[in-house]
Formats: C-alpha cells, structure tokens, sequence
C-alpha cells in the first residue's frame, strides 16, 4: 500500500490540527453512494480513559504482554497502554497520526498499515483494535485472511481486543437502501467504502 501523501492525509491533518490548536471545522465522510455526514471530530482520538466507553474501560483490562494497537490514530489506547507499563507498537496508515503519537510520546509508532505491517512470529500477546477498527477486516475473505496473519504475529494464548460498529442497528432508509444495494452487488451489507475529506484534504 503506497504511504498516502500530504493532500491524502485528511485523518492524520484533523489529529495534527487538534493536537496543535489549529483546529478548523469538522471532518466530512462520504459513502460511495453519495452519503455524507460529520465526523464527531478529532477530539474522540485524545480523550483519556476516564472518557472512554464502558465497553473500552472493560476490554482494556484485558491487554497483556507485548501490544500491537492497529490504527492507533493519536495514540490514546497505546499512550495508556504504555503508561501502565506495557510494550506498545502502534501502527496507522496515516504519517501526521504517526507524528502527534511520536509527539505525545509513543515510544514505537510506525507508519504502516495492517496489511503490510511486518513482525516476528509470536511478536504479540495482545492486538488492539478500538475505535471501529475491526472494521478494517472488511469481508468475510479479508477476515479469514487477516485473522491467520494475526495468529502468526502472537503469542500462544494471544488476545485480540476489538471494537466496531453495527450497522445494521439503522431505521434510516438511505442505509437500509444501501445494504440492499451491497447485496446486490455482492457484499456483505454492512460493508462500506468511504471517502474523508478535512479542509483541503
């Protein structure tokens, strides 16, 4: 996957802007239906755990061992995860997102993404993917795919602490339409393809 260049980066300039005071605006995120909504902001990529979901409160007590944290974004998962002592390696296709978890001090932060990330075998005991990123499988076949190249990436006994959405949890009918219209076409219904753009990005 080519590293995506400054104009691309439209994620990673909403972090640095947040992380630098020159925040402008919201993240606009377009289905590849026409669909366009706001992003919530980039201030849900720093928030300390006390803000947390519940859901993520209880799963992070789960994390163990050596930790591969996948779209890490502006480093809050492997920020806390490092301050209580474990070995954390973050990963995000995105280079300024890079930059603001090098900044805050995320001591291994790479840019890379999930496809072609390169690690020993048994490297990690716990893969963390929050903020909808098990989302990142995207099919049943990428799955299945992804999934045997995390078990030859961990430890016996490893964990994999995931969060998504559940599309399918809509009344709206431009979603109901555009499930129905996956289906057709041969996806799985909930799968999307979604375009972000942030001030020129």
């Amino acid at each position: 996957m080519a590293r995506l260049t400054k104009r691309q980066d439209a994620f990673g300039r909403g972090i640095w802007d947040w992380c630098t005071g020159q925040w402008v605006g919201h993240e606009t995120v377009e289905r590849d239906d026409g669909w366009i909504a706001l992003s919530p902001g980039s201030a849900a990529y720093f928030a300390e755990f006390a803000d947390w979901s519940e859901h993520e409160k209880e799963a992070i007590r789960l994390a163990k061992g050596r930790v591969l944290d996948v779209g890490c974004g502006a480093g809050r998962v492997g920020l806390y995860l490092q301050k209580k002592g474990l070995e954390v390696t973050g990963i995000d296709n995105s280079p300024l997102a890079i930059k603001v978890c090098r900044m805050r001090g995320l001591k291994k932060a790479k840019v890379a993404s999930i496809t072609e990330f390169r690690s020993g075998a048994g490297a990690f005991d716990t893969i963390a993917m929050f903020g909808n990123n098990f989302g990142l499988t995207g099919n049943f076949r990428r799955a299945r795919w992804l999934l045997r190249r995390f078990h030859r990436m961990s430890s016996p006994g490893a964990r994999i602490l995931a969060a998504s959405a559940d599309p399918y949890r809509t009344e709206v009918s431009e979603h109901l339409e555009y499930h129905r219209r996956n289906r057709r076409r041969g996806r799985m219904g909930g799968q999307i393809r979604i375009r972000v753009r942030y001030r020129k990005h």
